[in-house]
């Protein structure tokens, strides 16, 4: 394949540690002067606080190799409107990619309520988000994820907070990060590749996975994230390849 696109979390770093042969494989596509991108449905942080987290981790990844959720969100939402006005509900990963994108953050007549994921969910903004929503501000979430990975065990990610707003506004959320083809075809954009040509490795069937098969690529599924390999049987599609660490993923490049 001529590109790759990359997840993160499961497939290269794991609570901090770089997973066996994350290293290696990022060196082979650099050697070999392929393009790839980096890819991560969390949208708390910027591409230079991930890269700088990678780096203590020893893999070496500049920011521009890094396409988040929340970058995708901030690119999608500045091709809906010329009113860049969102109430925002998020970390700084969020809110730097709206704010360079244009975007207005406020509670006075928003166009977009915007969710991203937080540690520091408050009572206060939900509120006041559902409020908006329920008058007819249109409900963006960066991505469906219902928990995220901690050292003590899962954490409530931006899927399950949508869901509670959800219910409360009986109004969908539009989810822009994985698996929405959105999201992977803005990266593919970004560094010049063609899906036919592009393969993703991931750890998640219900998000990396099912992303690569809606935008056509060839799929990796890794075994040292969220999916074991008695669960693909659980889904209705097949990742074209399953790999017990991204390690035996380096002979494909």
């Amino acid at each position: 394949m001529s590109a790759w696109l990359i997840d993160m979390d499961g497939v290269l770093v794991h609570e901090g540690i770089a997973l066996d042969g994350a290293k290696e494989f990022l060196n082979r596509l650099e050697e070999r002067d392929i393009p790839h991108l980096i890819l991560t449905n969390n949208s708390i942080f910027t591409p230079r606080d991930l890269s700088a987290r990678l780096a203590t981790s020893g893999l070496q990844v500049p920011p521009e190799r890094i396409w988040t959720s929340a970058l995708a969100t901030a690119k999608f939402l500045a091709n809906q409107t010329d009113n860049r006005r969102a109430f925002v509900v998020g970390e700084a990963g969020l809110t730097t990619a709206l704010y360079e994108e244009g975007f207005v953050m406020t509670s006075v007549d928003p166009e977009f309520v915007v969710l991203g994921e937080t540690r520091t969910y408050s009572f206060e903004m939900i509120t006041t988000a559902i409020r908006l929503i329920q008058r007819g501000v249109r409900f963006i979430a960066t991505n469906p994820d219902p928990t995220g990975p901690s050292a003590d065990g899962d954490l409530p990610a931006t899927g399950a907070v949508a869901a509670m707003i959800e219910k409360a506004t009986g109004r969908s959320a539009f989810f822009v990060g994985k698996p929405n083809p959105i999201m992977l075809r803005n990266g593919l954009n970004k560094i010049g590749a063609h899906s036919e040509e592009t393969s993703i490795v991931g750890d998640r069937m219900d998000t990396d996975i099912q992303a690569g098969v809606e935008t056509g690529l060839c799929t990796h599924l890794v075994l040292t994230g969220s999916t074991k390999r008695e669960d693909i049987i659980k889904f209705p599609y097949r990742p074209n390849h399953v790999h017990a660490s991204i390690k035996d993923v380096i002979d494909y490049i």
